[in-house]
């Protein structure tokens, strides 16, 4: 695995409104991110409604994005509940060409069971055709991946590293004090950018990224440099996105439609946002200097 970009965005996945994926539509916010600046992308992640993903669409998704930005590290989403499952996911990841995988918790019958969830990243870790990212995101799945399973897995030669969008950055050191050489730590949490990296992180995995990409980016970058810096920058991205975010994946999506990207719709149960909620969309984007297409 080549060393990942400092910035993945947690790329939309766009839908026709019977449910299909618009290929087309993907490889133009693939090539249109690309041309912004950006050189990796998480293929199926939440943002991108990867639990509603069905057999052989990671395969397609991968392919076509690989097929739009050939030099990106392309991180593909698992979002399975059994081993069975995310070895199947996985697969379909490396048939489309991916670099990695990131896995997502496994809680419906585990949640709690932290041996289990431990065992679960080992035994997947052992079988993958991939390397592994774990992902820890409890606003999702309710369960946020303790501390110490992730210090006990980190020493697996497949295991690459972990998104945690917990937003606590408090956890990053520990995380990261004695982690072998070549294991990435990436914040999910769009607020903990500059915190994240200032702990050690090496940068963010966000859905930020689909609709402000240069504004996170300079973050990122910012931040690298010196955390103080990043500081104003941070501030307005914390206020774009939070006015955005509020309101789920469908504004993300109709936020990123907003500046050139081809989002298509949700699948249900997702909605789209509503007329008053787009306005405000587009008021948030334009007060952080973002200017609609």
């Amino acid at each position: 695995m080549h060393q990942p970009p400092r910035l993945v965005p947690a790329l939309i996945t766009p839908f026709t409104t019977h449910g299909e994926i618009e290929l087309d539509s993907h490889a133009h916010n693939v090539a249109t991110l690309a041309g912004r600046g950006i050189t990796g992308f998480l293929i199926a992640g939440s943002t991108g409604e990867g639990p509603y993903l069905e057999q052989g669409e990671r395969t397609r998704l991968v392919t076509t994005a690989g097929e739009a930005a050939p030099r990106a590290f392309l991180l593909c989403g698992i979002a399975a509940e059994s081993l069975r499952g995310a070895l199947g996911q996985a697969e379909e990841a490396a048939a489309g060409g991916a670099d990695a995988v990131l896995a997502l918790t496994p809680t419906a019958l585990v949640r709690g069971r932290h041996d289990l969830v431990a065992r679960f990243y080992s035994d997947l870790a052992d079988k993958s055709p991939l390397p592994l990212f774990l992902y820890s995101v409890p606003r999702v799945t309710g369960y946020e991946l303790p501390t110490d399973i992730v210090t006990g897995l980190r020493g697996h030669p497949a295991i690459a590293g972990i998104k945690d969008s917990g937003g606590q950055p408090v956890r990053i050191p520990a995380m990261l004090n004695g982690a072998p050489e070549g294991f990435f730590m990436y914040t999910g949490s769009t607020p903990a950018i500059t915190l994240s990296i200032a702990a050690g992180a090496r940068g963010a995995i966000t859905a930020s990224a689909n609709y402000a990409a240069e504004l996170v980016l300079d973050v990122v970058r910012a931040a690298v440099r010196s955390p103080r810096s990043a500081a104003a920058s941070q501030a307005l991205l914390l206020e774009v996105a939070a006015a955005i975010e509020q309101h789920g994946i469908g504004a993300v999506k109709a936020a990123a439609g907003m500046v050139g990207l081809r989002p298509g719709t949700v699948r249900k149960p997702l909605i789209n946002p509503s007329p008053s909620v787009r306005r405000r969309l587009q008021a948030a984007l334009r007060g952080a200097g973002i200017a609609p297409s």
